[in-house]
C-alpha cells in the first residue's frame, strides 16, 4: 500500500479511519459514521446520482463494499472541514479478482460525523478486464 505521510490534521479524523476501515472490511460502512442527514453525492459510469440520509447511504454502501479488501494505493488530503481520500482497492468476489478507484471528498459536520459526501467511482473491474488494462499501458 502506498500512502501519503498523514498530517496532524489527518490524524485528527477518527470517522474518517473508521470509513477506510469499514470499506476494507467489506461489511458495509456503520450508520453511526454519518449525520442523520447527510447527502451521497456519486459519480459513476456513466451515471450521476444522490442519495439522501445515512440509512440510504450506508444501504448503498452496503452493495459497493460487500467483500473484504486491500488498499493499493491510498492517499489522503486533509480539508478544513474534512478530507479527500483516493484509493485503488482490490478484493476477490466469487474467487475473481476485482479493483475499483474511487476518491471521496468527505464533509465532517460539528459533531465529527460525515455531513456531506462526494465519491467518483471508476467502476468495478474483474480481472479479466484488469489484464486487458495492464495490457494497454
Amino acid at each position: 500500500m502506498t500512502s501519503t505521510e498523514p498530517t496532524a490534521l489527518a490524524v485528527t479524523r477518527p470517522t474518517i479511519d473508521s470509513f477506510l476501515a469499514a470499506v476494507a472490511a467489506g461489511e458495509g460502512i456503520p450508520i453511526e459514521l454519518y449525520a442523520p442527514d447527510a447527502t451521497l453525492d456519486a459519480t459513476v459510469p456513466n451515471w450521476r446520482f444522490t442519495v439522501r440520509g445515512r440509512a440510504a447511504i450506508t444501504a448503498e454502501y452496503g452493495r459497493w463494499f460487500a467483500s473484504a479488501g486491500t488498499f493499493e494505493e491510498l492517499t489522503r488530503a486533509p480539508l478544513p472541514d474534512g478530507e479527500v481520500v483516493t484509493y485503488l482497492l482490490t478484493w476477490t468476489e466469487s474467487g475473481v479478482p476485482h479493483a475499483a478507484h474511487h476518491c471521496h471528498v468527505l464533509t465532517l459536520g460539528d459533531d465529527g460525523l460525515i455531513a456531506a459526501e462526494v465519491v467518483f467511482c471508476g467502476g468495478r473491474w474483474p480481472a479479466e478486464l484488469l489484464a486487458e488494462m495492464a495490457a494497454a499501458s
